[in-house]
């Protein structure tokens, strides 16, 4: 079943010490285009998400958020005593005073007074992480899959209309045949000279069967069935899609350009409109 590239899956993550929200989200694109944006606590897993969701959306330009917020208990600052000892040393040879107090408003100022300690991903908690990214990933492939039955409803539409328009196109065929003889005949008297009759029908017989479209009519009715089945088989596949839609309009294009009649190019014409439509809707298929 087809599906549609267009998707978002959301899913917040509660832990003792902070809120973790997934958001993922997703358009239309020839391959995959991930984008990731999350703390940089977290980078260090970045390559991990990256395959995970690479190889569960397949395409499509793909936004990842992880939003953390963390709770007031969290470690503040801490301050390196050592640090600030040996500044308040190296100060007291260059600085003009015995005040402590001064020294040490002086020495706080420095380069890596303070320090955060920057912990390690802690494994129970990327397990968690994991499994609220899974979550969200059901959720935009369930949106996907929602899409795609809008657009596969869609596209059965569009085709059965090309269908019911060819065969429009096969019924006037003989009409259009008649009138192909007659224009030719009425050219050929307006010379007003004596023409062998059997070489005007041989050649025009050969004129006919240059125009004689029942070959692009087998060719693109396979090609409309082939649509169909592509569109219902188990997996969603966009780009195969687009291939057989290439197809058709070479079909449609040819009877076109053979049939030299009024009544029938309108009929093409109105194919070639469902077809554009079928197109477009194509390049948000998964």
């Amino acid at each position: 079943m087809i599906q549609s590239m267009t998707g978002y899956g959301k899913f917040v993550l509660e832990l003792p010490l902070k809120t973790i929200r997934i958001e993922i989200r997703a358009l239309n694109s020839k391959s995959i285009d991930l984008n990731m944006r999350m703390p940089s606590d977290y980078r260090s897993k970045e390559l991990e998400l990256r395959k995970i969701i690479g190889k569960e959306l397949r395409r499509g330009k793909v936004d990842m958020s992880l939003y953390v917020e963390k709770s007031k208990s969290e470690k503040a600052a801490q301050v390196n005593p050592a640090v600030v000892q040996n500044y308040i040393q190296q100060l007291k040879d260059i600085v003009p005073t015995d005040s402590v107090i001064e020294l040490l408003k002086m020495a706080v100022k420095m380069p890596d007074v303070f320090s955060t300690e920057k912990e390690e991903v802690d494994i129970e908690e990327w397990s968690q992480i994991l499994n609220a990214v899974a979550k969200a990933l059901e959720g935009i492939k369930s949106y996907r899959s929602d899409e795609g039955k809008v657009l596969l409803a869609d596209f059965t539409a569009r085709i059965k209309t090309i269908e019911r328009l060819l065969k429009s196109v096969v019924e006037m065929d003989p009409e259009r045949v008649v009138n192909v003889r007659e224009r030719l005949g009425k050219g050929v008297a307006e010379f007003k000279e004596s023409l062998d009759q059997n070489r005007f029908e041989q050649e025009l017989i050969y004129y006919i069967e240059k125009l004689d479209i029942t070959e692009e009519k087998v060719r693109l009715e396979n090609h409309l069935n082939y649509f169909i089945k592509t569109l219902n088989s188990v997996d969603s596949n966009g780009k195969k899609l687009g291939f057989i839609s290439q197809e058709i309009g070479r079909e449609i294009n040819t009877i076109g350009s053979k049939a030299n009649f009024a009544p029938m190019q309108k009929q093409v014409v109105q194919m070639k409109d469902e077809l554009e439509k079928i197109k477009e809707q194509l390049l948000n298929v998964l």
